[in-house]
């Protein structure tokens, strides 16, 4: 009875910090788009004028005194406003002022961290007994913060912002330390780490070079140094790397057939290689024993 209580608080605990984490990265997402505006239009850089109008009430205070607000009439949210999911639902995805769409990007972010968390904790692929594999599974949570930011920056504007991409990197070195101060063969951990960085940062790097970033943006390279030191394995780096083409396939060439994307449209590869990443670091380990077990 004591066992499942302490898995009822788990995920319970897991729910809500995932709820409220998702309703901080979709608000921090239209903060650093209305900041980029601003800066794009004091650089003389092309910028959609309306959504800089609609936005620039946001970058009116700086982040200690921000407050949540609607990005149509301005009405300043309160604490019941702030609600993760049940404040949609009770407003039917309208603001309280206005009565203006809200639209389902917060919610559906919400969501998807709050899944991120749970499905994280029921596959995640190594033991939880010591501080420091503990530290290393609360790293990877706090990383879908960037993570939820960056999947939904560059689907919506094509483009990965180097703070979030900063952050991730920074919690991907965190991560790959503690995986070092955790082995017993440290030479071989680093090479295993440094092999994930060739892997999803340096093939990147390669491309990008190749093709002077006409088809792939410098941010994928600096998003695959982040994932790579996340899962501080080559061999997961390598199942990232596959299951993220395998998406992209599989969303792509339907959508080509229904004529809704053509050859030369831009398709956001920052997302696609994001979930393979979630693939390659909650499952990579079991496709791996899978292929070890049908070559022998």
């Amino acid at each position: 009875m004591i066992e499942y209580m302490e898995q009822f608080l788990i995920y319970l605990t897991l729910v809500l910090v995932g709820l409220c984490l998702g309703s901080f990265a979709g608000a921090l997402t239209w903060r650093m788009r209305a900041r980029q505006l601003v800066v794009d239009k004091d650089l003389d850089e092309p910028y959609d004028k309306n959504e800089y109008k609609k936005l620039k009430k946001l970058t009116a205070t700086n982040i200690l005194h921000d407050r949540s607000q609607c990005l149509h009439c301005g009405y300043v949210l309160k604490w019941y406003d702030l609600i993760p999911i049940l404040s949609w639902l009770s407003l039917r995805g309208k603001c309280r002022e206005c009565r203006s769409s809200i639209g389902y990007l917060e919610p559906a972010v919400e969501i998807g961290m709050m899944l991120f968390f749970v499905l994280s904790y029921i596959f995640w692929p190594y033991s939880l007994t010591t501080p420091i594999e503990i530290t290393r599974f609360v790293v990877w949570l706090v990383s879908g913060v960037p993570l939820a930011i960056l999947v939904i920056y560059d689907a919506k504007w094509f483009l990965l912002p180097d703070k979030a991409v900063f952050s991730l990197i920074g919690l991907g070195a965190l991560s790959s330390l503690l995986v070092i101060l955790q082995s017993n063969d440290v030479f071989n951990t680093v090479a295993n780490i440094m092999g994930a960085i060739v892997i999803l940062s340096g093939l990147y790097l390669a491309v990008y070079l190749a093709s002077k970033g006409r088809w792939i943006g410098f941010g994928d390279v600096k998003l695959g140094l982040g994932l790579a030191l996340l899962l501080a394995d080559w061999q997961l780096a390598f199942i990232a790397l596959f299951a993220a083409n395998i998406i992209g396939c599989l969303w792509v060439l339907p959508a080509m057939i229904a004529g809704k994307i053509k050859r030369q449209s831009h398709v956001p590869f920052g997302p696609l290689l994001i979930l393979g990443f979630i693939v390659a670091g909650l499952a990579g380990s079991y496709l791996i024993e899978v292929y070890i077990s049908l070559l022998i």
